[in-house]
């Protein structure tokens, strides 16, 4: 018994001593107190304050493998199929496909190891910057006298940042491992809200500069993984492309080819090259991008490629940016003055009295990427009836109580009644003001994932209306549903959707750029098949043609013997 109470402890003391470790080597153990604070309070936990440290440190360790490790465990099944799908790994559309089995695939899938999401956190210069386009680079370095060689080039400002990034906070009298606001200084609000558009997290609405801020900070980690992977399958295609690119093949080629080549591979040839240095030239690129470089540093090496990556995925998300903006374009092209006042309110953006149609809808697109920072009378317009006529009785307008209580109330008087109220209680401001916007909150978290779901198609159609969106003949409720929601989706959030479905659509978008640069790579190696093919069609048809000649000199000598027997059998 006592020898078992002696394994008894000393397993506990073993446990406690691994526990101990790991937890004193944890990236936020070394973290500043206010580093800790601003962690918890971008995840949304509550904290205690005053608080000691310790307490901090604990409350950052209980939430952390949720957040940081494993933050897939909060997703429904839509979100973890979608991933699944993005790494091209099937999904069964049933009831095999339960949710438990979903996370296990996905964490068998998912992007780096506990002990590698640990590290980067030890060292957040080296990736949270991974997104940040080159003109906000550039900002950066302006804003803090960081001088940068000229041509400025992604991989130079990203080195210059990097290696300016502590300084720039100890200067600042602030923390670097959980950065603070200081690092977005140079971004506006718009720059903050189109990052998060553009990289698939929905903007917080309504917001604040400080809730941006908190948002692309709490997300960056994930979308620098999935740049990372971009990058990755890029130079996969590259080497795959360059393995075409033989020595015979690069022999074979003229002047004249080689320089095409050079050109549209990045590949910076100096005056007076001669013909065997430009050969030279295309075999040390190609030895850089397959990695057989003696240094063996392939990333490195990857030279023109990898610096066109980072552009090609500026370019890519401007594109992405662009397709988003012409659609919100045309769809607010539609919309009824109020609804333009409406969104613009939202805003806060002011409107001038008397402001023409036009004048607003150019006020409108200016502020297509500004996230809403309160509540209008038009957010009732889409609440299920429950929650309007639940808003109604509990406003303490007697107005609006009245029209809550009739039975057979339609939606336009249901929401005319809520608008009513609401825009009375925003007039007298204090607790009646600060209910409606605390319902508001309440009401809108639970609806938007079920927006319209209940809606009737004369309901649907009606919310159109006031969209001037023209339903077309024979549509269905689903469809209906759609182009609600399309509608609901602009009038909030502005040029893009906050649904996860929108990372699908910009992966496309990324996804394009990334071929972009795949593509110029392909372009010298499509040149080498082609050359192959053209020299491999001359060697069998220089083979065939020596073959014929060989059969026609067979056949002659065949025929000169032929003749010489029957000239000697006619001697004997």
């Amino acid at each position: 018994m006592r020898i078992a109470k002696t394994l008894l402890s000393l397993a506990l003391v073993a446990n406690a001593a691994v526990a101990s470790s790991w937890f004193s080597n944890a990236a936020y153990n070394k973290w500043h107190e206010t580093e800790l604070e601003r962690w918890l309070s971008d995840h949304d936990i509550p904290y205690p304050t005053p608080a000691d440290r310790k307490d901090l440190e604990k409350l950052v360790q209980k939430n952390w493998d949720e957040n940081v490790v494993e933050p897939y465990r909060s997703w429904d099944t839509q979100k973890l199929t979608s991933y699944l799908k993005q790494k091209g790994i099937e999904t069964k559309d049933s009831v095999e496909d339960t949710r438990e089995s979903l996370l296990a695939r996905v964490k068998n899938a998912w992007y780096e190891s506990e002990d590698k999401a640990q590290n980067a956190w030890m060292n957040t210069k080296d990736w949270i910057l991974d997104t940040w386009t080159d003109s906000q680079l550039k900002a950066f370095c302006d804003r803090h006298g960081i001088p940068v060689p000229q041509p400025r080039k992604r991989d130079t400002l990203l080195q210059k940042v990097r290696e300016n990034y502590e300084s720039v906070a100890q200067k600042a009298g602030e923390t670097a491992a959980y950065p603070g606001n200081w690092l977005y200084e140079t971004w506006s609000e718009s720059d903050l809200k189109e990052w998060l558009d553009t990289h698939g997290f929905p903007a917080p609405q309504p917001t604040t500069r400080d809730k941006l801020i908190a948002s692309v900070r709490r997300n960056s980690r994930l979308a620098s993984l999935r740049m990372q992977e971009q990058t990755e399958s890029t130079k996969k295609s590259a080497q795959e492309a360059y393995a075409a690119l033989t020595d015979k093949l690069i022999d074979s080629w003229s002047e004249s080819q080689l320089k095409e080549f050079c050109d549209k591979n990045g590949i910076n040839v100096p005056q007076g090259t001669k013909l065997n240095q430009l050969r030279a030239l295309v075999r040390k690129h190609r030895a850089e991008i397959m990695g057989d470089t003696v240094s063996g540093t392939a990333a490195s090496a990857f030279g023109a490629a990898t610096s066109n990556v980072g552009s090609a995925a500026s370019k890519a998300t401007d594109t992405a940016s662009q397709a988003a903006q012409d659609a919100f374009d045309k769809a607010i092209e539609t919309w009824s003055d109020s609804r333009l006042k409406g969104y613009l309110d939202a805003r806060g953006v002011p409107v001038p009295q008397g402001t023409k149609t036009d004048e607003l809808r150019a006020l409108v697109r200016k502020n297509a990427h500004k996230a809403a920072t309160g509540w209008t009378a038009w957010t009732w317009d889409d609440l299920t009836l429950d929650n309007i006529r639940r808003y109604l009785a509990s406003s303490g307008n007697a107005a609006a109580k009245k029209v809550a209580g009739k039975t057979g109330a339609t939606r336009d008087e249901l929401v005319e009644a809520a608008q009513d109220a609401y825009s009375s209680a925003s007039s007298a401001g204090g607790d009646s003001y600060a209910s409606a916007t605390s319902y508001l909150s309440k009401a809108t978290d639970t609806a938007k994932a079920n927006a319209f779901d209940t809606w009737s198609e004369s309901e649907l159609k009606a919310y159109l209306d006031s969209f001037g969106i023209p339903v077309p003949q024979g549509s269905t409720l689903n469809e209906l549903r759609a182009l609600a929601r399309r509608q609901h989706t602009y009038f909030k959030y502005g040029t893009t959707t906050p649904t996860d479905t929108l990372l699908a659509k910009v992966r496309e978008s990324v996804l394009g750029g990334w071929d972009w640069v795949t593509n110029q790579l392909r372009i010298g190696s499509d040149a080498a098949k082609k050359k192959a093919e053209e020299l491999q069609g001359q060697a069998k048809g220089a083979g065939g043609k020596v073959q014929e000649q060989a059969k026609a000199k067979g056949g002659k000598v065949q025929e000169q013997a032929k003749a010489k027997g029957e000239k000697v059998h006619k001697e004997l």
